[in-house]
């Protein structure tokens, strides 16, 4: 189930908002579903090479080929932080929590959007700390190229992307300008229409995909700006596809979102709340996302 779905279930008050700021500001996080596991990494076999069949003869004997496959793993990375609160500012406070649960909010908040800049740039090599994003996983045909020197988005560079996902994708990821740009082009043909998303939020979609839309990650930094290298041009930026579910794309955890008090904390008069999630992303389909590169602002 996804984090806003476990939320409706566990209506914990501290628990439940993490949950709902995180859904409001990541749509990777309100769309992607969850799945708790045990121990420190998620482990799955995944075809490689189907076994050979061939037509035979009478009397004639069959060739043995056995499929190969592969295991691969996940393992989990531990995601959080910690959040003094001066215990004046809780006294001095309005009404109940008011002043912790402001500065919880933006705490989480920057772990949100912490998150979801990694599920796009995460690099394990570079930072052994993070889990791989979608740009060091995505090779091969699952990486569609807008030109050599980047390109103007078109229809077919759109549809190339939604069909290089084996089955529907779930979401179409972009930044605004792109999102703008895809709305002109698809009302001129009546390919956009519009419905809600779990928090009530109208989304559009084209031909049945919703849009995600990602904006600036915790320092302000646009996470899918114009700012991507393709040949000569420097200006581009990419659009994903990807397909939820659990032979897809979703997330592994040992458990939910950790919000802790930890109470006042005996070496200064503040109180201590700590934020935590051991989780990575799993792609267990090869073809569950895909990436457009290279695209220029029309």
């Amino acid at each position: 189930m996804t984090q806003t779905e476990w939320a409706k279930l566990n209506p914990d008050a501290l628990q439940s908002g993490v949950v709902e700021i995180f859904a409001s500001t990541n749509p990777i996080m309100q769309y992607m579903p969850f799945q708790n596991i045990a121990g420190a990494a998620y482990v799955y076999n995944r075809e490689q090479t189907l076994p050979g069949i061939a037509f035979r003869g009478i009397n004639e004997s069959y060739d043995e080929s056995t499929g190969v496959i592969n295991q691969l793993a996940d393992p989990l990375k531990i995601l959080g932080g910690d959040l003094d609160v001066d215990a004046a500012l809780i006294a001095w406070s309005t009404g109940a929590n008011d002043t912790r649960a402001v500065h919880d909010a933006m705490k989480v908040k920057a772990l949100s959007l912490s998150h979801l800049k990694t599920v796009f740039d995460g690099d394990a090599t570079a930072n052994v700390k993070e889990f791989d994003g979608l740009n060091t996983r995505l090779t091969g045909g699952q990486v569609i190229s807008a030109g050599t020197n980047g390109g103007t988005l078109t229809f077919a560079m759109l549809d190339d992307l939604v069909d290089a996902v084996s089955g529907t994708p779930s979401l179409l990821l972009m930044n605004k300008k792109l999102r703008q740009q895809v709305r002109a082009m698809a009302r001129n043909i009546g390919a956009l229409t519009i419905a809600k998303d779990d928090l009530g939020r109208e989304v559009d979609m084209y031909y049945g995909v919703p849009f995600g839309i990602v904006e600036d990650d915790a320092q302000g930094t646009v996470i899918l700006g114009f700012d991507e290298t393709q040949g000569t041009a420097n200006n581009t930026a990419s659009i994903y596809a990807v397909r939820f579910g659990a032979d897809g794309m979703f997330g592994a955890q040992t458990a939910p979102i950790s919000v802790r008090d930890l109470g006042e904390l005996q070496s200064k008069p503040a109180f201590r709340t700590r934020v935590e999630h051991y989780n990575t992303i799993v792609l267990e389909h090869p073809k569950c996302a895909a990436r457009l590169k290279g695209v220029k602002l029309a």
